[in-house]
């Protein structure tokens, strides 16, 4: 795991298809007082290949921390969430998992996939900016 140093972003990739989520979670970031930066893909193979720096993501940062969504097109985020944790090369970065579901199974399932966090998605800013600690 990389040490955040002072002047430095920490990195961050959301794996988000929702574009009004996308932005919400932008505008939470654009809040806080971290210097971050925000990468931002669609579904679960973009994130693997970021992850990875492989195809068009040979030069993308290595990522301090995942937001995750459950509910994404082609590979969803439990496989994601799966294949990460399984890979010696990914499995030290930390997961958050944000999904609108509150199921019970859902959560459990979540952290038996090993993710960090698992939290639900606030329809209102406020909401998301006290989840972030604002």
């Amino acid at each position: 795991m990389r040490i955040v140093r002072p002047g430095h972003a920490f990195e961050i990739l959301l794996v988000e298809d929702n574009p009004g989520d996308v932005m919400l979670t932008q505008e939470a970031f654009d809040e806080c007082l971290l210097p971050h930066r925000l990468s931002v893909v669609g579904d679960g193979e973009e994130a693997l290949q970021f992850l990875r720096q492989a195809g068009k993501y040979t030069d993308a940062p290595h990522p301090d921390l995942v937001l995750l969504d459950l509910n994404l097109p082609r590979k969803d985020g439990r496989e994601l969430l799966a294949e990460v944790k399984n890979d010696p090369e990914l499995r030290h970065i930390p997961v958050i998992v944000l999904s609108t579901s509150e199921s019970d199974q859902d959560v459990a399932r979540a952290y038996r996939l090993h993710a960090n966090c698992y939290l639900t998605k606030p329809i209102q800013m406020d909401d998301f900016l006290k989840k972030s600690g604002r």
